[in-house]
């Protein structure tokens, strides 16, 4: 006969005599501990006292220094509109050429009687010159100018409403001329029409306009339009300037007041 009881099951392997932990749900504590960030102390606070007073003086300074160019530019409006100041106006009367020749290939001697009329238009304006620096350029369409004699003009002062004549004696440029200038030179004083000049004038002016003067600004003279003919002989000869035309260029400020 076949033995039908059941028997329980062994053990299984590995498990045998060992006692099994068991396990408890976290408490409060624990879960509050590992879902919070760790803790950082909080970085120090800068003081901005020093900044604040540096921000504030660089405001004031800036202001300050706007109102007083404001201040400046209402005080020269108020004197421009009183006096209403014109430029000075420039005429060439004359250029007499005693001898304009190369002595070589490239010197060349130069000797220029020049007049100019100087005249101030204004009724209550006056200026003060320093000496001017003459140059007498030749002048050619798409060619450079080539300076043909330098001089000089004494300081002078030109009060209101006042026609001055200044001379000047230009004499031989510095240097002498390189062989491309010279040779376009000599072809010009041979010419009939004669050599295209121009004369530029260079100098320092103070305006003065009533108890107002100005600092020494730049002042230059353009005159255009002369054509000067070289002299055969011992007589000198005399430009033609009945197209000559003198542009001023003057730049003054007028910021100092003296009483």
């Amino acid at each position: 006969m076949t033995d039908d009881r059941v028997y329980p099951a062994s053990k299984p392997p590995g498990v045998a005599g060992a006692t099994a932990n068991p396990t408890f749900p976290a408490t409060k504590a624990q879960l509050y501990s590992a879902n919070r960030p760790a803790y950082r102390p909080p970085a120090p606070r800068r003081r901005t006292h020093s900044r604040g007073c540096c921000r504030r003086c660089c405001c004031w300074t800036i202001f300050v220094i706007i109102l007083l160019i404001l201040l400046l530019a209402a005080a020269s409006a108020v004197v421009y509109l009183i006096y209403c100041p014109q430029r000075p106006s420039f005429t060439v009367s004359s250029l007499k050429v005693s001898s304009l020749n190369l002595t070589s290939s490239t010197h060349l001697a130069t000797a220029i009687s020049l007049s100019v009329v100087a005249k101030n238009p204004n009724k209550n304006v006056g200026f003060s010159y320093d000496a001017a620096d003459v140059t007498v350029y030749r002048v050619s369409p798409g060619d450079d100018d080539v300076v043909i004699g330098k001089g000089s003009i004494a300081s002078f002062v030109h009060g209101e409403k006042n026609t001055t004549l200044l001379k000047s004696t230009v004499g031989s440029p510095p240097g002498d001329l390189d062989e491309l200038s010279a040779s376009k030179l000599k072809g010009d004083l041979k010419a009939k029409r004669g050599v295209a000049v121009k004369i530029v004038l260079d100098t320092k002016v103070k305006v003065k306009m009533g108890a107002v003067k100005t600092p020494k600004s730049g002042i230059r003279v353009t005159c255009e339009g002369i054509r000067a003919v070289a002299p055969t002989g011992k007589k000198a000869t005399t430009a033609v300037t009945t197209a000559a035309k003198c542009k001023v260029d003057l730049r003054f400020k007028v910021w100092k007041f003296t009483f």
